[in-house]
């Protein structure tokens, strides 16, 4: 029986994540850059992965390392010039490589233009390009907080009223209810686009649409209530069916938006099937689950039956109606290992592989972050100034002023949760600093580099690099990977994730033990009755199929077999 498939290139590809300014320096100042990143093209097409998503390399103050945009059309001095842009998009086509860019236009940096401009007076024709509001009752407008601690309003002396900054105080939001400024965008995409590029991930799309009564909301650990007051506003998705009219629809384009606050409910009108609007989402559920309330600085370990529950609803629920995006890391979150595995030495490796087979048997587009296919670690970070990250910094100072947190606590939270555990240089050999430069690194390296590192792992068959190029190389083998139905087993279960995934007659069964614990496991009927029963990957090289499966400590094993007609 053949399944009829809606098949599209971006549900069949692997993205992968590259963090420019820690991936490869090539000129010795400490900083990566997209010189290094052309030298290492090769090494990503040799992973097997289709589409590299590039944080941004546009001109920037680098408040927000390189979220703060001040000129959409240039490149970020540290990272090279345009024409090194153009030759590493070109070195990237001739291999296959699709490019895909950071979108960031929830807001821009109070160095941009059109800010400078807009802060003038109340009068200047930029001024309604951004979010003014009046003070009440001689304080903020509202009671929003900022994503980077502190409230989310800035009093400027200039014209006497606050402007709005869900991030940085240097990153004032757009008014995308002004039409000039979704025109100005469009502009700005369609000349990306022009150049070749073959996509964009939007970097919190959910928030660019404000209820423009800014009511307050429910105040957090902090004493403010959280940025996502603003996501799913009024006009996001009008403005979104615009913006597909205007530009998306132009190409064959990938689009994923980072959205903050989504719902499943929401979540179905971005990522629509008619394509509409976006191609997928980016959701973070299953990144909170590790949380406390509201508060993320914490070093909670996660409950597999909640992450279960969450992956598991958003795999469900999108079936037939939307398409997931597959991730554990990405540069806002700590390394994956470290959170959700064991990067002890017993362990390390065995969680990687586990982790990377979680998550790449499921039906989505998997997301690779740099250095998650080599198990690469949080950093030991020792006192406040090893950190670079805004958030981390900012949030240290403010619960230590507030008396929420002591210092060690806090810094023991910071090592766990930072932003920074994703952004240390790439480890790309055993050589001084990683191999990522020959001069003095912008951020720390991990000392782990001399056991965790690309040369070793590209020369040893059984390292997570190799798996990884395993896992790529079945996605495009076999269509049930990529299009199969997931359906969860042992939901009860605090340390087994198991599902299956159906496609016509034939089923995968995914087991993996997110502990360090030996169980058994029966095999459900449909297997245990198969004749065809095989192993297709696994994280250990040997692996007896039986009624009663052994797992042993962090063990992925998927196995193939053709399900009966009663199963389709």
């Amino acid at each position: 029986m053949e399944v009829k498939l809606d098949r599209k290139w971006w549900k069949e590809s692997v993205v992968y994540q590259i963090y420019p300014r820690s991936f490869k320096d090539s000129n010795g100042d400490g900083i990566g850059d997209l010189k290094g990143i052309t030298q290492k093209l090769d090494y990503l097409k040799e992973l097997g992965v289709d589409v590299i998503w590039l944080s941004p390399v546009y001109q920037s103050p680098n408040d927000d390392n390189g979220y703060d945009i001040s000129d959409y059309q240039s490149i970020m001095k540290e990272f090279g010039t345009m024409k090194d842009f153009d030759e590493m998009l070109s070195a990237a086509h001739d291999r296959g490589l699709k490019i895909v860019m950071d979108l960031v236009v929830n807001h821009t940096s109070d160095e941009h233009p059109w800010f400078v401009e807009s802060r003038k007076s109340k009068e200047n024709p930029y001024r309604d390009y951004y979010i003014w509001r009046e003070g009440k009752n001689g304080k903020e407008p509202n009671n929003w907080g900022s994503c980077f601690s502190g409230s989310a309003w800035m009093y400027d002396e200039e014209t006497k009223m606050y402007y709005l900054h869900l991030f940085s105080k240097k990153q004032p939001d757009l008014n995308w209810d002004n039409k000039a400024v979704r025109t100005e965008i469009y502009r700005m995409m369609n000349w990306w686009l022009d150049k070749g590029i073959d996509g964009f991930r939007m970097d919190v799309i959910s928030l660019i649409s404000k209820n423009s009564e800014f009511p307050d909301g429910e105040e957090g650990v902090n004493g403010y209530a959280s940025f996502n007051e603003a996501a799913n506003g009024p006009h996001v998705h009008e403005y979104l069916q615009e913006m597909r009219q205007n530009v998306l629809d132009r190409a064959d384009t990938l689009t994923v938006g980072e959205c903050s606050g989504v719902t499943l409910e929401e979540a179905m009108k971005y990522a629509r099937k008619d394509e509409k609007e976006l191609n997928m989402v980016f959701q973070f559920e299953h990144m909170d689950v590790d949380a406390d309330g509201n508060n993320k600085w914490t070093d909670k370990k996660i409950d597999l039956r909640e992450l279960k529950a969450v992956l598991t609803k958003w795999q469900k629920g999108l079936e037939e109606t939307a398409w997931n995006s597959l991730y554990w890391e990405n540069h806002d979150q700590p390394r994956s290992v470290s959170r959700y595995g064991n990067d002890s030495e017993a362990y390390w490796e065995l969680s990687a592989k586990m982790l990377a087979t979680c998550l790449h048997m499921m039906q989505g587009t998997p997301y690779i972050y740099q250095g998650e296919e080599l198990g690469m670690t949080n950093a030991p970070f020792d006192k406040i100034e090893d950190f670079r990250d805004l958030d981390s910094v900012n949030a240290y100072y403010e619960l230590l002023e507030k008396g929420v947190f002591e210092k060690e606590q806090m810094l023991k939270y910071l090592r766990y949760k930072s932003r920074d555990n994703a952004r240390t240089p790439f480890q790309w050999d055993n050589s001084k600093n990683a191999g990522f430069t020959d001069g003095e690194p912008w951020i720390m390296v991990n000392p782990n580099y001399k056991t965790i590192n690309a040369k070793e792992q590209m020369e040893r068959k059984d390292s997570v690099f190799s798996y990884y190029q395993e896992l790529i190389r079945l996605r495009k083998k076999h269509p049930i990977i990529v299009y199969g139905r997931y359906d969860l087993l042992l939901p009860e279960d605090r340390e087994l994730y198991v599902y299956t995934r159906t496609l016509g007659r034939e089923q995968l069964l995914v087991i993996c033990n997110f502990s360090c614990n030996e169980r058994t496991f029966p095999l459900p009927e449909a297997f245990a009755k198969a004749s065809d029963l095989v192993k297709i990957i696994g994280n250990y090289c040997d692996c007896a199929i039986e009624q009663n499966m052994r797992i042993r400590a962090y063990e992925a094993i998927v196995l193939q077999c053709n399900a009966s007609a009663s199963d389709e």
